[in-house]
């Protein structure tokens, strides 16, 4: 019937209107006269693969199911600031991005992300104090009220202290540290300058001044202004790793009030003990109910009293302390303030918090009763995270307060241990100096977020090689899709037995890989079949001589989907890397080449319609032409 168009169902779209009773009479009877109903076979829902994440507190991979649906409410562990940020922070947060990125754009979970801020702590403390006291006395020999001799001998005597630190310490690691630190006071004792000695001798120094003059110190605003400036730092850091800012910060030093409330609430359920000001958890008690039971993450760990101690931090293990416990495994909610501390009005007296009961708190406050997610390093496991899940059971009453506790590997360097209290450590600054962002993450990607890292040139090494591979396969397809018109229909090639067989092996690679992303995040099985891709791509273009750009092009906004995922690509990369955002010399070399080959471009074209060639020349950047 002339002007008749029909979809592939077989229903007319369009017809003169004399011939449409015509065609719809003839349609319906053929219907009517066909006796044999339609027939529909309802597709067979086949078994996905579902989500797993390794679970700290089952020690095995269980399948994430939220506590609302889509909805996940995530509590992460943020740093404590009173120094530079350093490569096993990186560690943590990096693993925590990647996790939370794959969680929104991979499985279109709607996060609420909360991390806090530890402003008041020991360290804090301590450290402000010190560099305090340092930069003061400093001061009085510069305007010459101290003498060289004065300053000598202070030095002398804060190293005796030194000595005797050393000698008890029990820990190598710690011991070869604070004897390295003696060696290098004694060596420049007898060659340099005071002002040299000075600096050497910053750490014992610093210390010695502190235990003389730290309790005469009223003015607690260098405590905030200590911790103000390396939060300040400690963003600018992450920043510089693409890490996506919280949703949520949340300060210790702005929930005391909630705090106190807590702390109270666990004492009128029969957790806590009030002693000398200070208000301590009965782990005995909590361990003795049959709802309850502590050091959920690290059972073995229980009545480790070195952890212990640290997690109380070093202003509050003195033997004092300790007697004011019923039992050495109690640890401190809200600690009693001696002078040269900040302190807050309290039922108790003032005082400041504990270091463990500020995450229980504000995780609370925000999210609630109930978490979905907790993260944080492997080493705050214990004593840190299983005494945050005991104040929380204490409080609420209640005997799961997470139900995924998400803990990032440890990171060493070049095999050896890494620790800021042992100055083996490399801040973000100076490792962003030597590799990009891009680089670091993924190193971190070629390893298995809750294993342990070795950061050294091997690792970076193989990074960079990573980077290097797909660098160079979205050049090579952005030159194929320059060189190649897929714009007119035309462009559009038939697909033969080659072009299938890529397709079925890119269909392949995704399904791998997302079995892989839901067997708790596997990075380094997904950058194993990303790379395979690149591979078979790569292949594909060498023996083919018609290309089909449009597989191709999927190919490749695949991978960097994927990329982006992961926080390795902008999201304003449709494929590939930003070349402006490289810094290796490799990276700046494919600039010139994109550039190059977009002139040379013009230049066939323009040759093809018998133009001058002249014209497009100067179009081309001068750096292309002349390079240093």
């Amino acid at each position: 019937i002339r002007g008749a168009y029909w979809l592939s169902s077989g229903l007319l779209l369009s017809a003169p209107r004399r011939t449409v009773g015509l065609v719809i009479n003839h349609y319906s009877a053929s219907s009517m006269d066909d006796d044999k109903p339609a027939t529909w076979h309802r597709p067979e829902l086949k078994e996905t693969t579902k989500l797993k994440f390794l679970n700290s507190l089952t020690r095995q991979k269980d399948e994430f199911i939220p506590c609302n649906g889509r909805r996940v409410a995530w509590y992460s562990c943020g740093p404590t600031v009173y120094d530079a940020a350093h490569m096993g922070h990186a560690r943590s947060f990096i693993t925590c991005d990647i996790l939370r990125r794959v969680l929104i754009g991979y499985f279109h979970y709607d996060v609420l992300y909360v991390m806090n801020i530890t402003d008041v702590d020991d360290k804090i403390i301590a450290g402000a104090r010190r560099q305090y006291l340092l930069s003061w006395y400093q001061g009085q020999f510069n305007e010459k009220r101290i003498s060289a001799e004065k300053v000598l001998s202070d030095i002398d005597e804060s190293v005796l202290g030194f000595e005797a630190k050393c000698a008890s310490e029990k820990d190598a690691a710690k011991k070869n540290m604070l004897q390295g630190i003696i060696d290098v006071v004694k060596k420049c004792r007898a060659v340099g300058d005071v002002s040299e000695i000075m600096a050497a001798a910053a750490s014992p120094l610093s210390q010695w001044l502190d235990i003389k003059h730290g309790a005469e110190l009223t003015d607690h605003s260098i405590f905030s202004a200590l911790s103000s400036r390396w939060e300040a730092d400690f963003h600018q850091d992450m920043e510089a790793l693409n890490v996506m800012v919280p949703d949520v910060l949340t300060r210790v030093s702005e929930y005391v009030p909630e705090v106190i409330g807590y702390v109270m609430r666990i004492i009128d359920n029969g957790f806590a003990y009030e002693s000398n000001g200070s208000v301590y958890f009965d782990t005995t008690t909590f361990s003795q109910h049959p709802d309850h039971t502590y050091a959920k993450l690290v059972p073995e760990a229980f009545g480790d009293v070195d952890a212990i101690n640290e997690g109380e931090g070093e202003l509050t293990v003195s033997a004092a302390h300790v007697k004011e416990k019923r039992s050495r495994n109690d640890f401190a909610l809200w600690k009693a303030s001696k002078p040269g501390e900040p302190f807050w009005d309290s039922p108790w007296g003032k005082g400041r918090p504990g270091w463990h009961i500020e995450c229980s708190v504000m995780a609370s406050a925000v999210i609630g009763p109930h978490m979905d997610i907790h993260t944080g390093g492997v080493d705050l496991k214990f004593p840190h995270h299983d005494n945050e899940i005991a104040q929380a059971e204490a409080c609420n009453q209640d005997d799961q307060w997470v139900n995924y506790f998400l803990h990032s590997g440890h990171l060493t360097i070049e095999g050896c241990k890494m620790s800021k209290s042992l100055k083996n450590f490399i801040t973000i600054k100076e490792a962003l100096k030597q590799n990009t962002a891009r680089q670091l993450r993924l190193a971190f990607l070629l390893h298995s977020w809750y294993a342990t890292l070795d950061y050294s040139q091997n690792t970076m090494s193989e990074a960079m090689q990573v980077e290097k591979t797909f660098s160079e396969f979205f050049l090579t397809i952005k030159d194929v899709i320059r060189s190649n018109d897929t714009s007119k229909p035309d462009g559009y090639l038939k697909w033969t037995s080659v072009e299938m067989q890529l397709n079925a092996s890119f269909q392949e690679r995704k399904e791998a890989i997302h079995v892989a992303m839901c067997d708790s995040v596997d990075t380094p099985t997904v950058l194993h079949h990303m790379r395979g891709l690149v591979t078979i791509s790569n292949s594909y273009i060498s023996e083919c001589k018609a290309l089909n750009v449009c597989l191709l092009t999927q190919i490749a906004k695949y991978l960097t989907y994927m990329l982006k995922v992961f926080g390795v690509c902008k999201e304003s990369d449709l494929i590939g890397f930003p070349i402006e955002d490289t810094a290796s010399s490799g990276d700046q070399a494919l600039l010139y080449v994109e550039k190059l080959a977009e002139f040379r471009n013009e230049v066939r074209t323009i040759a093809l319609e018998q133009k001058c060639v002249l014209d497009v020349c100067g179009a081309i950047p001068c750096y292309c032409l002349h390079s240093n």
